[in-house]
């Protein structure tokens, strides 16, 4: 097939998931045109099968803000022409699946499927705003089809949004080859020179993922076992954390990393996941970790119980309970649990692998472009063009 994927070029889950099925794809044979407004950051490289076409926005006195859905429709219908695309892949509904809608009306009367694949905030936080609701729910229900990320996300859509829309759910995954733990001794003597435990956050620090109580539970950790933070990312909440770590008076144990490209080599040094979101629609990151061996204290939150199996790969607690997760730590903390621990999450990890989520979304794509050329072929023969949705 040849398929074009546009999602968000920055380090949240829809462009990591996004990215990281555009290079499993291409490893699978298929050509993938990653249609987005610079390079994924989990872009590996470019090939024979995997290209990158840049959005350009144009930047105009008139426009107090810049059209960028306009302009990514513009690209995709070059992308479509040019190289004959069979299908567009769209990861995160705002404004991604209103610019393919726009992009498959533009290239009327041929036809080439749109489908939305939502990660969570998408529905859970901005498709709830007033301002979002009506074109999030256009955007869904022209599509040809809709993926959620998890069970919780797709009854969320469904309750909200799209009562009648028909979703399929395809987790978000992990090329477990790539992220295994290969402990690093040089990376653990940088962080805990004197053999601490390792806990670990990793996100994009945005208010949702609720990092003071990261740091806060770390403290109480601290307290009882000798351990240092790892905070792995970046965004608007790294300098409140970094303030409140300083003003607890630990700001000499936790280190902010930032943004890491072999974020496996990170983690494979780590015990312990803080995972406190607010929400979380599926838990990319608690996967991550899991597949390098790492039990996750987390919140019983969205999707994060369909993925963390209670008391085998993690612990839940209720969101802003930070004494009762400190002490979950340091339970998991404990060295004859913590092993049999590292090997469970790598055996639940094995369940969300590339090799058995990509299949899934090639046969939806599959799925999809038949039953649009059904369509096409009913409505051809009653002398209408067009696809009914």
């Amino acid at each position: 097939m040849n398929v074009g994927i546009t999602c968000y070029p920055t380090y949240g889950g829809s462009g990591i998931v996004a990215t990281e099925l555009s290079q499993c794809l291409a490893q699978r044979g298929h050509r993938v045109h990653i249609i987005s407004s610079s390079m994924p950051s989990r872009l590996l490289e470019l090939g024979e099968r995997i290209f990158f076409h840049e959005v350009e926005a144009m930047a105009y006195p008139l426009f107090e803000y810049v059209p960028y859905d306009l302009a990514l429709a513009t690209k995709m219908v070059e992308v479509i022409k040019r190289e004959n695309l069979d299908l567009l892949h769209v990861h995160y509904a705002i404004p991604h699946a209103i610019s393919g809608y726009l992009a498959r009306e533009m290239i009327h009367p041929r036809w080439v499927p749109v489908i939305t694949t939502l990660h969570g905030t998408d529905i859970t936080l901005v498709g709830r705003d007033h301002s979002y609701l009506p074109v999030t729910q256009f955007g869904l229900r022209q599509s040809d089809g809709v993926t959620a990320v998890s069970h919780f996300l797709k009854e969320a859509t469904l309750e909200e949004f799209c009562s009648e829309c028909d979703i399929r759910v395809i987790p978000n995954f992990v090329d477990v080859d790539r992220m295994q733990r290969r402990f690093s001794p040089e990376i653990h003597r940088r962080f805990a020179p004197r053999g601490e435990k390792i806990l670990v956050h990793l996100s994009n620090f945005r208010p949702v993922k609720r990092v003071d109580d990261v740091v806060r539970v770390f403290h109480r950790v601290q307290q009882q076992i000798p351990a240092v933070l790892l905070m792995i990312g970046d965004g608007v909440e790294r300098s409140n954390a970094q303030y409140l770590a300083s003003e607890l008076g630990i700001g000499d144990s936790v280190f902010f990393v930032g943004m890491v490209d072999a974020i496996e080599n990170y983690l494979s040094v780590c015990d312990v996941m803080l995972l406190p979101s607010e929400t979380e629609s599926f838990g990319l990151a608690a996967l991550e970790a899991m597949a390098c061996g790492v039990p996750v204290v987390a919140t019983r939150v969205g999707g994060v119980p369909e993925l963390i199996q209670e008391g085998e790969t993690g612990l839940l607690h209720p969101v802003g309970d930070v004494a009762g997760m400190a002490q979950a730590a340091v339970s998991l903390l404990a060295e004859d649990r913590l092993r049999q621990l590292r090997i469970n999450c790598r055996e639940r990890s094995l369940e969300y692998s590339a090799q058995h989520v990509a299949p899934l979304y090639e046969a939806y794509y599959r799925e999809t472009i038949e039953k649009g050329v059904r369509s096409v072929r009913t409505r051809g023969n009653s002398g209408t063009v067009g696809v009914t949705r």
